[in-house]
């Protein structure tokens, strides 16, 4: 039995080798697929990542974007309508931005992130695109305008009086004029400009500007034609003619004035043109009938404003607006205003001679410088408010992204 049993353990030598050996073959071909799996993956992971990364990176493009649109940063149009720029440290990404102005009034906004080449796995240069359409809202009182005579809260038509177009108040409307031709509205629902508002946007006409020099006050033009550029008066103002020759004063920008502006109330005539430009006032306007105004354009004040020029403003094809934002409007016109006359607290029309208020309307295509939505000019007003229309990824070609 004994020689049995050692026989058989003879014949075993060597059967644990083979069975090594298959493992060892078998654990070879497992674990080559297995690391070819597992680098697969860490190349996955880090595209993923990469991508990731790209696609954030692109999408802060699109908010910076909007931040800009909505801040004024980029005021594009019909005549204006592409703005591109890069940030250069997104994410680790470079992104470039380009916002187009579409002729529906909206903005399309193309944000690019690209990683470039570089050492180690995933290497190779790519870029992630995001598409986005913003709708936008403008600072809007084109409303205003459709009124002879509008006011938040109270509104008075003296006799003798003589009104063409619409009479809107948010309070009461006491007419004692029988001549009105136009709808009487009481009680309305009015969207009014705030100061702060008004302020802001003319704010930026003169923004960097130094007081004028040497338009000192008071001002005595002195029978000499001048002509303003964008100015800004921190002060009070008077502008006066002190000469018996007729002189011309003409703007060419917007004129903001933080006190308060006199113009023509002493001395001798002149005319100021306003030549399709703003004068804005923080505090309160007296225009006297040394004055006489031409052109098309706006005086708006925050205080109160009388108004008692001479002769005619504006014309069949000048548009004026006057407007006080938080206070009374006095008008008494010696001829015929042609425009709208818009006062906060109270519009008060007085008897005059030929006292005569129309309001044909804007024109087609006539601009005015005045917060209108995205009528008016080419320039857009500021915005208040967005929403984003759509937004998606763009697939980019591999000659597009690098990879």
């Amino acid at each position: 039995m004994r020689s049995i049993v050692k026989s058989l353990v003879r014949n075993e030598k060597g059967q644990a080798m083979v069975m090594i050996l298959f493992l060892i073959l078998v654990g070879g071909l497992i674990v080559a697929s297995l690391l070819s799996y597992v680098g697969t993956g860490l190349l996955n992971g880090r595209v993923y990542e990469r991508r990731t990364a790209e696609l954030y990176a692109a999408d802060a493009g699109v908010e910076d974007a909007i931040w800009k649109i909505q801040s004024g940063r980029v005021a594009l149009c019909a005549g204006n309508r592409t703005h591109s720029y890069e940030i250069a440290d997104i994410n680790g990404r470079m992104v470039d931005i380009t916002i187009e102005y579409q002729d529906d009034g909206t903005y399309k906004i193309t944000s690019l992130a690209s990683t470039d080449a570089g050492g180690g796995v995933a290497a190779l240069p790519s870029s992630t695109a995001v598409e986005a359409y913003l709708g936008v809202q403008y600072m809007d009182f084109s409303s205003l305008l459709d009124n002879a005579l509008v006011s938040d809260n109270s509104i008075i038509i003296k006799n003798n009086v003589s009104v063409t177009g619409n009479v809107t108040s948010g309070g009461t409307v006491d007419c004692k004029s029988e001549d009105v031709v136009g709808t009487i509205t009481k009680n309305a629902d009015l969207t009014w400009p705030t100061a702060e508002q008004l302020s802001a946007y003319y704010g930026d006409d003169v923004e960097g500007l130094d007081p004028p020099f040497p338009y000192t006050h008071p001002l005595n033009i002195a029978g000499t034609d001048i002509t303003l550029e964008a100015l800004y008066r921190d002060g009070p103002w008077t502008i006066y003619n002190g000469s018996n020759t007729p002189a011309t004063v003409t703007l060419s920008g917007t004129v903001y004035v933080t006190g308060i502006l006199d113009l023509g109330t002493e001395k001798q005539d002149f005319t100021l043109d306003l030549n399709g430009h703003s004068i804005f006032v923080e505090e309160t306007v007296s225009v006297g009938e040394r004055c006489t105004i031409i052109g098309s354009g706006c005086i708006i004040a925050v205080g109160d404003v009388y108004f008692a020029p001479k002769g005619d403003v504006g014309s069949e094809t000048d548009f004026v607006l006057l407007m006080s934002l938080g206070g009374t409007m006095t008008l008494q016109p010696s001829g015929t205003f042609y425009g709208c006359v818009a006062g906060n607290a109270l519009v008060e029309a007085k008897s005059g001679y030929n006292a005569t208020i129309i309001n044909r309307g804007l024109g087609e295509g006539e601009g005015l410088d005045f917060p209108m939505g995205v009528g008016g000019t080419d320039e857009l007003p500021p915005v208040t408010g967005t929403d984003i229309v759509s937004w998606k990824v763009i697939p980019l070609a591999p000659d597009q992204s690098g990879g």
